[in-house]
């Protein structure tokens, strides 16, 4: 295996092993109830004991995709996050995730959907947490809408959007949180100050704070691990356009009808004196 392969292996083997912020918040049965308190404010027989967690673990994401799904009092409640880039195509990781949590709850429940009994499932709510600015983005989204022009399709998926608001529920927390950790990461780089002055803000801020007592040095591991995956993945993309550059570079050499100063204006990886080298090895096999 090569050293490209072996470095994307560790990152993918590193991914699928953590948690994100996401999901170590809302796996906590105290917050979790929380938020669906936020989203379900008049159902007042909820307890922590009365949901049941049923989050996908390593299906259809990697974990940098923050999924969550639980049921609440017959309710199943797929939330998935989008980080400061938008795209519609959340709709399809909303209904790829729907279909597969109903799978499981069919055979978590012992029930057969090849029989004629009709089975019995929970409700789906789904929703989208959004933690880049609103802007004029839709407070709803669906699938008939987005992608087929609002036709009477054969399935539909539609999902509410949440948003930054001016609320202190621990959804909104979350939101802040994000954009906190955002700013400090323009400020600091990806560096380990931009993952404590973000926790030490939000604590100022009582932004999950109590969250954040109870779990500052998991949080600083889990948002560090990013940063090491990021470098590992950037390091990897620049390391095979070096390959890619450089087969190329030989090739044009080879040809003989560019001179090193036009070829070295063609690719951004190589160094004039790596296309000099590469040069007199090509003279030296000729």
């Amino acid at each position: 295996m090569s050293d490209n392969a072996e470095q994307i292996e560790k990152v993918m083997a590193k991914r699928t092993a953590k948690n994100s912020v996401f999901l170590d918040l809302f796996q906590n049965k105290s917050y979790l109830l929380k938020l669906y308190k936020t989203l379900h404010p008049e159902d007042t027989t909820a307890t922590e004991d009365s949901l049941t967690d049923v989050t996908i673990t390593n299906v259809l994401t990697d974990n940098l995709y923050n999924d969550l799904g639980f049921i609440a009092n017959n309710k199943l409640m797929i939330l998935v996050e989008a980080q400061s880039t938008w795209t519609v195509n959340i709709l399809v990781r909303v209904l790829l995730y729907l279909a597969q949590s109903y799978h499981e709850y069919f055979h978590r429940t012992c029930q057969d959907y090849y029989k004629s009994r009709k089975v019995k499932m929970p409700k789906p709510e789904l929703y989208v947490i959004f933690t880049g600015n609103k802007g004029g983005k839709p407070d709803k989204i669906s699938l008939s809408k987005e992608f087929f022009e609002s036709a009477d399709i054969d399935i539909e998926v539609k999902a509410k959007v949440i948003y930054e608001s001016d609320t202190d529920d621990i959804i909104n927390q979350y939101i802040i949180f994000c954009k906190v950790f955002n700013e400090q990461t323009k400020q600091h780089g990806m560096a380990q100050k931009a993952v404590t002055e973000t926790i030490r803000i939000c604590k100022d801020r009582n932004v999950l704070k109590e969250y954040l007592l109870d779990r500052e040095k998991e949080v600083v591991t889990i948002m560090m691990s990013l940063f090491d995956e990021e470098q590992i993945m950037k390091s990897f993309i620049k390391s095979e356009r070096h390959d890619t550059e450089r087969a190329m570079a030989e090739q044009l050499i080879r040809k003989g009808k560019m001179t090193l100063e036009e070829i070295a204006d063609c690719v951004s990886t190589l160094s004039f004196d790596e296309l000099k080298e590469i040069e007199t090895e090509i003279m030296q096999l000729a």
